[in-house]
């Protein structure tokens, strides 16, 4: 009697250690680590909610697009943008633009949208993070994912004039992006 519990006990173990394990694998596949001078962001990307967006930014990521990129454009309290390789506003990678992904989740604080001209379907490689909540967004923009750690870095990206619609004056950058399954540690 008591065998057969710790048989069962030991199984159910197993069972709860490999959803975990094969859970964090997945988790890991769609998280991209962003590392700055001051840090790593961790971001959760959702192909659940924009698949077209997201395996793009996967492309682009595996690629080395993003490294060394600037944030362009960083508008206190509310976003951080990047991923354009000419550091204007203009810029975008060498693949096609991707129709509009809507969805009806909100733009808060962490939240991690395509940028786009005033063609909803011009996403291309440009990406922003927000600083705070940005509701007017909502159903304009498609949301690509998440930060789901490294705020606080996010906090500390160089702002830029507010007069200059967030132009920045030597602004900082991604020292390097890539998928968390591909990943070396982040520095100390």
């Amino acid at each position: 009697m008591i065998l057969n519990r710790l048989i069962i006990a030991f199984g159910a173990a197993i069972a709860l250690f490999a959803g975990v394990a094969a859970a964090s694998a997945q988790d890991l596949k769609d998280t991209i680590y962003l590392d700055t001078k001051d840090g790593r962001i961790t971001i959760q990307l959702r192909p659940d909610l924009a698949p077209k967006h997201v395996a793009q930014i996967e492309t682009l990521t595996k690629r080395g697009f993003y490294d060394g990129i600037v944030f362009h454009r960083v508008i206190d309290g509310f976003m951080a943008q990047t991923g354009d390789p000419t550091g204007t506003g203009t810029g975008k990678s060498d693949l096609p633009n991707i129709k509009a992904e809507f969805s009806s989740e909100h733009f808060k604080r962490g939240t991690v949208g395509m940028a786009r001209s005033q063609d909803p379907d011009s996403a291309n490689s440009q990406f922003f993070i927000m600083f705070g909540d940005a509701p007017f967004l909502d159903d304009k923009y498609t949301i690509v994912g998440k930060v789901v750690s490294g705020m606080d870095v996010v906090d500390k990206i160089k702002k830029g004039s507010k007069a200059d619609n967030g132009t920045v004056t030597a602004p900082d950058k991604i020292i390097k992006m890539q998928m968390a399954a591909d990943a070396a540690p982040a520095k100390k």
